[in-house]
């Protein structure tokens, strides 16, 4: 009886633990948050979303870094979406030393520092075209955003049942009717939330779009032209010495993790919806 007593004691003393560090773990996000709710909130208006950035000492407001990210975001997932999805099946469907040392690229590929992929994407897109766009920040941030696409298509894939594939089989599907209406919607909801985690790493990134979308302080729709994003936004009146750019800077990270937030809770509730159960 004592034994019991003595192992039901140590099972609340580990639960404890558990608890207390857990707290103390999101103490810091919490502190994050608030710090971001408290400055950044105050800044939000209308003309903070509809206004280009002024002269300093005046700020203006962040219409150009909005379009901007929209933009570089649009052209990573065009980049990255369709061949994470296409190397992910391959990756499932092939066993060979080409899929096993692809594999192993993929892992490499997602351990790298930005900062290299911002290089790698400035000798590759940026010099050739002779110059900084919007275009090449999207192809360094699609590049970042491959692995992520790959690997949540190649893990959900594979928690899918054969017996799918052998009920459309049996309907006379053939193989890539199989893969492309049966398998792929039956893993949606897995491969969207691998596509939410690439764009919620991607939207914050600054170092890649340094050496190839630089920045512009004007309003740009052209992929071939430079072009401003709210992390270099962030960046730049981060390290000013204007009050005033200081609190957009605020401003613009409480918009940063809002879109990020609100992308999560979108992509999760549209996960839920479209998830074939099985």
């Amino acid at each position: 009886m004592g034994e019991v007593k003595l192992r039901i004691l140590k099972d609340r003393i580990f639960t404890f633990i558990i608890y207390l560090l857990t707290f103390l773990s999101v103490i810091p996000l919490f502190a994050i948050l608030f710090s971001l709710v408290k400055k950044g909130l105050g800044v939000i208006n209308l003309n903070f979303f509809i206004t280009l950035p002024k002269p300093p000492p005046d700020a203006g407001g962040i219409l150009n870094a909005l379009v901007g990210t929209f933009l570089l975001v649009l052209i990573a997932s065009i980049v990255s979406i369709p061949i994470g999805i296409v190397a992910g099946l391959f990756l499932v469907e092939t066993r060979n030393r080409f899929a096993n040392m692809l594999r192993v690229l993929i892992n490499v590929l997602q351990g790298l520092p930005s900062i290299v992929i911002g290089i790698i994407a400035y000798l590759w897109v940026v010099k050739p075209m002779g110059g900084f766009s919007a275009l090449s920040g999207g192809i360094a941030l699609g590049i970042m955003m491959l692995p992520m696409v790959v690997k949540s298509t190649e893990e959900t894939i594979k928690l899918i049942p054969y017996t799918l594939r052998e009920a459309s089989y049996a309907l006379g599907a053939d193989y890539f009717t199989t893969i492309f209406k049966v398998v792929l919607p039956a893993g949606i909801s897995g491969i969207l939330n691998g596509i939410l985690l690439g764009i919620a790493r991607i939207a914050g990134e600054t170092a890649p779009l340094l050496f190839t979308a630089f920045g512009n302080p004007y309003l740009n729709f052209n992929p071939a032209k430079p072009v401003d994003s709210l992390p270099l936004l962030i960046f730049n009146y981060a390290m000013s010495p204007y009050e005033r750019w200081q609190n957009a800077a605020w401003g613009a990270s409480f918009v940063l993790i809002a879109f990020v937030l609100l992308i999560n809770i979108g992509v999760k509730l549209g996960g839920r919806r479209w998830r074939v159960k099985l």
